[in-house]
């Protein structure tokens, strides 16, 4: 249990960029991801707007990448891409990422002791969306694998067999608190299972039209007031927040234990101190203040901190009218007066909502923060809503020393994950 974790690689995708430092600098620089959708048919959805991805050119990343890694691992990579669905690509291109960036393709590591994990559930939602009207159309020309790439599993097999890792591999789905409860499992694999690494993949949600339709009537989506304004409609803690703005966007992360850290000199990023999971015991998009309370203080006391202890706190913050409340009053209930001293900014409202690996895209831009010295503004917060009253970055980028940091992720069915990170330089 006294184990010490780790992350000493990190990838990630988004409209923003698909470097570390191309997705800083567009957070830094408040560009917003928002526009309407391009690869998705809107035309009987209400839904026009979201972060879209479909025409990243992953050709042109495969052979960026071959260029950095060994020759088996890429001819590994282009044999699985060639047939694999669109998110598994991205899913196979994001892991061999970090794996390089952590500095693993030429380590001489124990396959054995390396697990994967993926983070969410229902990923392929639009290439089943596809194969389902090819079937009504013929279903002979429906694709001869989809049995087997329609499955979550197929985004881990596929990134178990490039790495050719042979630890633990599975699924966690949680909705939007997937990538938390991901990260959670895959310290526990190296406090308690003896592992020294885990590949921790969180897929891009490949949505489909009909899924954003239901997120429109369920009234959970911004769809009514900005169509023509895209990037004005995720706006966390402002009056005229309708609904959060789904987005692509995904993110790998190589999680370790420190001990293997050191031995091979590798670079550290940042810590993990804990990760704590709890439920509303209600399935309704209804948040309990009760419970997000009663999840941070469990975290703070897993990582043995003080609520001082913490400097920043990067926000859920969805842009749902009640969401955004729920977890300013609970920030407030556990921090009390350091409450007014901390720093919390919300990367949805330059992402949009990412959904399932949204805590994992948001926590490697926590760290890339951390390391940066200076925090994203939270956009589109014309009017503050009068209930917030706390620091949440309106005025503009700021300036701030991060030691330690909460990373807050609430999804949908009371399923609630809590992180806390720390640099590794003051941990």
């Amino acid at each position: 249990m006294n184990r010490r974790v780790v992350v000493t690689g990190m990838a990630v995708n988004t409209p923003l960029g698909d470097t570390m430092d191309g997705f800083l600098d567009g957070l830094l620089q408040n560009r917003s991801a928002i526009t309407r959708w391009r690869s998705i048919d809107t035309e009987q959805v209400y839904g026009k707007i979201g972060g879209d991805l479909g025409d990243y050119d992953c050709g042109s990343a495969l052979a960026a990448l071959t260029e950095r890694i060994p020759s088996d691992i890429a001819l590994r990579l282009k044999r699985l891409m060639r047939r694999a669905p669109w998110a598994t690509k991205l899913s196979m291109l994001l892991a061999v990422s970090a794996y390089v960036d952590a500095g693993l393709a030429d380590a001489d590591i124990d396959p054995v002791a390396c697990a994967t994990i993926v983070a969410g559930h229902n990923q392929n939602s639009n290439y089943f969306y596809g194969q389902f009207h090819q079937f009504g159309e013929e279903p002979d020309y429906i694709d001869p694998l989809f049995s087997l790439h329609v499955l979550d599993t197929d985004h881990g097999g596929s990134v178990s067999e490039v790495l050719q890792t042979r630890g633990p591999l599975y699924t966690v789905g949680g909705a939007c608190a997937s990538g938390n409860l991901a990260l959670r499992l895959a310290v526990d694999e190296i406090r308690f299972r003896g592992l020294e690494q885990v590949v921790l993949v969180a897929p891009v949600l490949d949505l489909s039209p009909i899924e954003i339709h239901g997120l429109a009537m369920m009234g959970a989506i911004s769809f009514e007031s900005f169509n023509d304004n895209p990037s004005a409609a995720s706006r966390p803690f402002d009056v005229r927040r309708e609904g959060f703005v789904p987005s692509h966007g995904g993110a790998s992360l190589i999680v370790e234990s420190l001990d293997s850290a050191r031995r091979r000199g590798a670079r550290i990023y940042a810590e993990i101190l804990a990760v704590e999971a709890n439920s509303d015991g209600n399935h309704l998009p209804l948040p309990s203040q009760e419970g997000q309370t009663r999840l941070m203080r469990r975290a703070l006391d897993q990582a043995s901190l003080e609520p001082a202890d913490i400097d920043y706190v990067n926000a859920h913050a969805t842009s749902t009218p009640l969401g955004d409340l729920t977890e300013i009053a609970s920030i407030k209930d556990v921090f009390a007066e350091h409450a007014y001293r901390l720093k919390i900014n919300a990367p949805k409202s330059l992402l949009g909502h990412t959904c399932w690996s949204a805590p994992t895209v948001e926590t490697i831009a926590a760290i890339l923060q951390m390391r940066a010295g200076c925090l994203h503004r939270s956009v589109n917060i014309d009017d503050l809503d009068p209930e917030v009253d706390l620091d949440v970055c309106r005025a503009g980028n700021a300036e701030w020393k991060v030691r330690r940091f909460m990373k807050n992720s609430f999804g949908f069915g009371g399923i609630n994950c809590v992180s806390v990170f720390a640099d590794y330089d003051d941990a």
